[in-house]
């Protein structure tokens, strides 16, 4: 009887190629799986690589477990344990594979690793060549955006985070990526800026905390004096149209704002490649082709005074609002060009936004497909916040991402004085400083970004409790370690004991977890495995020794060291935490 299983891979999506470590064992297992159900001849499959599912995973029980047979058993009418039976007993193992050993355990089928693959590892990972993935493609990246009328706050720097940390991860996933930030100048958020400047000085303040406050300020006068507001839409207006004294001011009033949100950024070490302005997409005619392109679905209508798509035949009962009565564009419209845009230059485009641009996102990648452009990848997250509640840019009820960044800094400083007194201050401030870093981006990338977290630091500081600290102080115990004694030639045979073997192969996952976090822009999973990472280290450190050993174990440990080194920095680094060699 023939059956056939598929797994439709995700367009733009290849799979890492890593010089060594898991993909290859993985690699080989579904080769000798293939190889099996074509001898037991349960299976038709189709031999384009990667199309087709073998249900492989890791497991607590194996390195890779196949429930395959859970899926043939229906069609098969046999259970799942006697398919698993009979897969086994048709695996043929080279004597010098990855795969050392297979073994039916009920309906699951696992397969275990050989120690030339463990061998292979730690000789590799001696080396630079083994973390970075080979090229794949092009990939735009659009994170953070903030608004530019104030400071990022608490409520913005999950984005950037997340942001930032996918881009790393898609680098070393082999992507060549372009970091980028969309800038809304043409919104009436900067309008009111550019309105309020005229009215009130700006202070001496950071700039961008100096322009929320004139935005702030603003507000109050627009909503206390309705008669205001059509000096704002005059500027929109006016803006829109080209009127150059006024595009100074705005570029003015703009470029103010975003100086001081780089310079948080850097404090976050987040930086962008690109600053992509949504006026350009107005000037250079791209929405006005974005407007003529939906026109001629026969969705359009004017209703209401604005012209609006009717997105009804793909699930919203919403009208997507493109233009206004006055002739102006909309936020989405000019986003509708950038997309179209960055699809016409990359491979992938993704995006991250906040859980209250879920309607719009799906409006807008609707949009997209009626006009036959490539929808992005969008990255929904729910929002981090404090004890402190909600936070509002324009009531000025916000805590700044600055504020979050001095008041962590200043704890760990405290922290790492009680741990290190005898140190000097210069060692200390350096210290909390990467110590402080780490907290925040490890607390917020931890966590899936589907899910709402709360931001707390003394958890985030706890340096037992699997926290950044924790990961980045068993980076620096492996490189104390590594300079107590000269690395010299070893025998990775010597590695035979539960903790080394355990630790080996949690070496050889990083390949793996890199390719599954960059296809399913999961950052969090990078992290969970960071986490694991530290402890398969510290359990070796604790039951391994190191210096002490037998000739022989000691040099092959010590390359051990190295190499958990060096993924615990490359891990660390593909997070943007700072990798510390002492703390």
């Amino acid at each position: 009887m023939l059956i056939s299983i598929y797994r439709v891979p995700q367009p733009g999506i290849a799979p890492c190629d890593g010089v060594f470590m898991f993909l290859d064992f993985r690699r080989d297992v579904e080769s000798l799986l293939r190889d099996s159900l074509d001898r037991c001849e349960f299976e038709s499959m189709e031999r384009e690589e990667g199309s087709m599912d073998l249900a492989l995973d890791t497991s607590p029980h194996a390195d890779l477990a196949s429930t395959i047979s859970f899926r043939l058993a229906p069609a098969l009418r046999r259970s799942p344990a006697s398919i698993a039976e009979d897969l086994e007993n048709m695996i043929i193992l080279p004597p010098d594979g990855l795969v050392g050993r297979v073994k039916a355990m009920g309906p699951y089928l696992n397969f275990f690793s050989s120690r030339r693959f463990l061998d292979s590892v730690l000789v590799q990972a001696q080396g630079d060549e083994c973390w970075n993935a080979s090229p794949k493609g092009q990939a735009i990246v659009e994170h953070t955006s903030a608004n530019p009328n104030g400071p990022l706050h608490v409520g913005h720097i999950r984005n950037s985070v997340i942001g930032d940390s996918l881009v790393r991860i898609l680098r070393r996933a082999g992507y060549e990526v372009e970091s980028q930030y969309y800038v809304n100048d043409m919104g009436r958020q900067i309008a009111i800026v550019v309105w309020g400047l005229d009215r009130y000085p700006m202070d001496e303040s950071k700039p961008d905390h100096a322009i929320a406050k004139v935005y702030i300020e603003a507000n109050r006068d627009l909503e206390a004096d309705l008669s205001l507001v059509s000096g704002v839409n005059e500027l929109m207006q006016r803006y829109e149209a080209g009127d150059q004294e006024v595009a100074a001011r705005f570029r003015s009033a703009v470029d103010l704002a975003l100086s001081g949100l780089g310079e948080t950024l850097v404090r976050l070490n987040i930086s962008h490649d690109s600053y992509h302005w949504e006026s350009k997409f107005v000037r250079d005619g791209s929405t006005e082709q974005v407007l003529r392109s939906l026109e001629l679905t026969g969705l359009t209508e004017w209703d209401e005074g604005a012209l609006q798509l009717d997105l009804s035949s793909e699930g919203f009962e919403k009208k997507l609002v493109l233009k206004r009565s006055d002739g102006t564009s909309l936020y989405t419209t000019r986003d509708l060009a950038y997309h179209r845009w960055k699809a016409q230059i990359s491979d992938r485009v993704v995006d991250v936004l906040g859980a209250d641009h879920k309607l719009i996102s799906g409006q807008l990648k609707s949009a997209l497909r009626l006009m036959g452009v490539r929808e992005p990848e969008i990255v929904i997250f729910e929002f981090v916040s404090l004890l402190t509640g909600s936070m509002s840019t324009r009531t000025g009820k916000f805590i700044t991402a600055d504020e979050l960044l001095d008041e962590v800094e200043s704890q760990a400083y405290q922290e790492v004085t009680t741990r290190r007194p005898e140190e000097g201050e210069e060692f200390r401030r350096a210290v909390a400083k990467d110590v402080g870093l780490g907290a925040i981006r490890y607390d917020i990338v931890k966590v899936s970004p589907d899910k709402a977290t709360t931001f707390d630091w003394k958890s985030a500081l706890d340096f037992e409790k699997l926290s950044a600290p924790f990961i980045q102080y068993s980076h620096a115990r492996a490189c104390s370690i590594l300079k107590k004694a000269d690395q010299k030639e070893f025998d990775p045979r010597y590695l035979i004991a539960e903790e080394d073997v355990a630790l080996i192969k949690k070496i050889a996952q990083f390949d793996m977890v890199i390719e599954r976090a960059a296809a399913e822009l999961k950052p969090h999973q990078l992290a969970t495995y960071a986490r694991e990472l530290a402890e398969s280290f510290n359990q070796f450190y604790r039951c391994s020794p190191v210096l002490d050993a037998e000739p022989g174990i000691k040099e092959a440990r010590l390359a051990l060291v190295n190499a958990a080194r060096k993924c615990l920095k490359v891990t660390l680094e593909t997070l943007g935490i700072p990798a510390m060699e002492a703390m």
